[in-house]
Order: C-alpha cells, then structure tokens, then sequence
C-alpha cells in the first residue's frame, strides 16, 4: 500500500491511474483516506524523519528550524479565492511556506495566496511546531 502511495504521489498520476501490479486504486485510496483522517501519514512522515536524523548522527526531534518562502504562478484551474498578488516577486498566484530542519527535512508545510506576508505566515508556522 505504501509503494502504491509514493508512486501515485512522485508520478503524479490519478488514483485511478494506478498501475495492474499494484492493489486495485479503490483500496489504496481508502487505505490512504483512513491513515489521513486518523493522523497516520504525518506520524510515517515524522518517524521517517527522526530514523534520518538519527543516522545523521542527531536526535530524532529538531531543536531549531528554517523558515522559507516562495511564490509560484497558480494554474488556470487554481480558484481565484485562493490566489493573491505577490507585489515584491510581481508574481500572481500562491505562496509556499515552509519550515525544515538544518538537514533540510521537512517540519511544516503551509500553501497560502500570494498576497501573504512571510511574517504573518511564519506565526501561523511556529504555532504547528509548538
């Protein structure tokens, strides 16, 4: 089921676009809804991330972090609601947020319209964290 996942998500491919060797697309899909609503792809993705760091010689839960930020041209099929005007980039579109760890894995993630400020999106950040 994990296998199934990690190619839909690096293929970017349709759930039902999901190759004949893997199960069949309705059940890896519920598998992948259920872990979702139950917390468990964040809790894969945080395990993962401390075995990396402990191999990396360090402890498995950060002491500090990196804030970046960058905006990026929305698609066409993009709502506009949720699009905004980076005036400083003079790009039109969404804006990712996200912290990492000096190893530069992922801690928070967070997709906000352009128009966001990094400070006012950075709080929002360090609450997740805390």
């Amino acid at each position: 089921m994990l296998d199934a996942i990690r190619y839909l998500v690096a293929g970017g491919i349709s759930w039902r676009a999901m190759p004949a060797d893997f199960p069949d697309w309705g059940r890896v899909y519920a598998f992948f809804r259920r872990w979702r609503e139950l917390g468990l792809i964040t809790e894969f993705h945080d395990r993962l991330r401390g075995r990396v760091r402990e191999r990396e010689g360090r402890e498995a839960e950060p002491t500090g972090g990196i804030i970046d930020a960058q905006s990026v041209k929305a698609a066409a099929s993009v709502p506009s609601v949720s699009c905004g005007w980076d005036g400083g980039k003079k790009v039109g579109g969404r804006k990712r947020h996200i912290v990492t760890d000096c190893l530069g894995l992922l801690l928070v993630v967070a997709v906000t319209a352009a128009n966001v400020g990094d400070r006012d999106a950075a709080v929002g950040l360090v609450r997740v964290l805390v």
